[in-house]
């Protein structure tokens, strides 16, 4: 067994999430400041472990107010609940490039299993900078996952009602996340 190590590239990676709004659109959100690991054996991915973590405080939707409102008490509690994780090593393989990856996602202290449907990207030997120079080639590789989960299941149930029974926000909730993930130096030197 050959377990590589890689880590994401937080100015590359992040997550994106989308809700119904007023039982007529989307509204959107991301995340960048996310951090995490992928360990990996090419020749037996379904080993594969990945931990990643979401800095919940820095929540984007573009409207200010709206952003607040996600960061209180009503929403996600970043006062109490900073951070969101995810931590799964139950990989099954689909395809060359598709995976199904189970783990635990934690969410205002509410823990839960959710899978990923996760697309390999392909890998490339890229620059990397530091301080001005270029101490490349570095080894990247990309990935998108995505799955839907219930907001309900994580104690974010905070809602208002609209006429002939709709509600602000659905409870469904569909993620998106995007990883640039770099094989650690060690690794690279090996």
């Amino acid at each position: 067994m050959t377990m590589t190590r890689w880590f994401f590239e937080p100015s590359h990676t992040g997550a994106e999430f989308r809700a119904r709004h007023m039982m007529v659109t989307y509204v959107r959100g991301q995340f960048k400041n996310m951090h995490g690991l992928l360990e990996v054996d090419p020749d037996e991915p379904e080993k594969a472990r990945v931990e990643a973590t979401i800095d919940a405080t820095q929540v984007y939707t573009g409207q200010p107010q709206r952003d607040a409102h996600l960061r209180s008490a009503d929403f996600f509690d970043v006062e109490h609940h900073p951070t969101w994780t995810f931590g799964g090593s139950r990989v099954h393989q689909l395809s060359a490039t598709e995976f199904e990856i189970t783990g635990d996602l934690t969410v205002r202290g509410v823990t839960r299993p959710v899978t990923f449907e996760v697309t390999y990207l392909g890998q490339w030997d890229t620059p990397w900078w530091e301080e001005g120079r270029d101490l490349g080639p570095r080894r990247r590789a990309g990935f998108t996952a995505t799955t839907r989960i219930n907001r309900h299941d994580f104690g974010v149930s905070w809602n208002d009602v609209v006429k002939r029974g709709g509600v602000v926000v659905s409870a469904m909730v569909d993620v998106v996340v995007d990883v640039e993930a770099v094989l650690e130096a060690d690794e690279a030197d090996a």
